[in-house]
């Protein structure tokens, strides 16, 4: 299966936006940004991924949110996709840093939707209280690995969740530079309830199917969030699979029970992990045409406005 090897995979958009690709410098990485969308939309969307996945693979959800009239932009994050860097030993500071510093580079005056899938939803969470640039975020899950029971959902058994954390702090100096594949530390198996996704992101060597670094795992699991969710301030829309077997909605909830600003939670009918099954794909795009309705007629910062839907904890 070659690069297209997740065309086909989601029903496509009955509007074909515009596709193109950037490269921007940033530290000593040519990072890849995926663009859809007429580049003078008057919202933007910054799409996150999660580990094991990539720009290609948000590729078919990109284009549906931007055929809701918006531009997108799916960045991949260091150690995956198309984005290279002469320092390997990436870690999860440098997705916080580099997320940050991409919304910092390309704020303008519109309104910035920021959305992320899996892990991708802690980082975009985390990027917009950091930056104070996103009016909203859009997150399929909150994963917050400082929690026990959902570092026992990351991994593909409940006992190596439960391990980790300890046995990583051992993996110091050159054994946190050691590349392991993707699906010995996480549960790649139910990255999606559909078998071809599935086979799909397990058989890309920059996805699923690629490699991490020890080193990266260990800083993710000692993550050390710079705003506490009693202190948000950017409204926050979850939109959770219904039928994830990888990280059930519970888990996502522990995280936005304590989230300050308002939030607003809705369930993808008939999703996995990876939400491309239909009616929930529909919910979730209609979730992000009512969050870009809301933020288009108000400014950036995070601060809620009467547009902004009652939130339903």
């Amino acid at each position: 299966m070659g690069p297209d090897r997740y065309a086909g995979l989601i029903r496509p958009p009955s509007v074909r936006a515009p596709v193109a690709s950037s490269v921007w410098r940033w530290d000593d990485a040519d990072v890849h940004l995926l663009r859809l969308g007429r580049p003078d939309a008057p919202v933007r969307v910054v799409l996150l991924h999660g580990a094991g996945g990539n720009a290609a693979a948000l590729r078919p959800v990109a284009e549906h949110v931007a055929a809701l009239g918006v531009h997108v932009t799916v960045p991949d994050l260091p150690g995956y996709g198309r984005t290279r860097a002469r320092d390997r030993r990436v870690r999860y500071g440098h997705w916080q840093r580099m997320t940050a510093d991409l919304l910092r580079a390309e704020d303008d005056d519109r309104p910035l939707v920021l959305m992320g899938a899996s892990m991708g939803g802690l980082l975009a969470y985390e990027a917009a209280e950091v930056t104070g640039l996103a009016a909203a975020v859009v997150a399929t899950c909150l994963l917050d690995p400082r929690d026990a029971a959902v570092r026992a959902r990351l991994t593909w058994h409940p006992l190596v969740g439960q391990v980790a954390g300890p046995a990583l702090r051992l993996l110091a100096g050159p054994l946190a530079s050691v590349r392991v594949p993707v699906r010995w530390v996480a549960d790649m198996r139910h990255i999606a309830n559909d078998p071809d996704v599935v086979r799909a992101v397990l058989g890309d060597p920059r996805g699923g199917g690629g490699r991490v670094p020890l080193g990266w795992m260990r800083s993710f699991l000692e993550l050390r969030l710079a705003v506490e969710p009693e202190r948000a301030r950017t409204p926050l829309v979850l939109t959770h699979p219904a039928e994830d077997r990888w990280t059930p909605v519970a888990l996502s909830r522990r995280f936005l029970d304590r989230v300050a600003a308002p939030t607003e939670v809705v369930l993808l009918d008939r999703c996995g992990h990876f939400p491309v099954e239909d009616p929930g794909l529909g919910q979730l795009l209609a979730a992000v045409r009512r969050t870009v309705v809301a933020v288009a007629g108000r400014g950036v910062g995070g601060a809620a406005g009467d547009a902004w839907p009652e939130a339903a904890r």
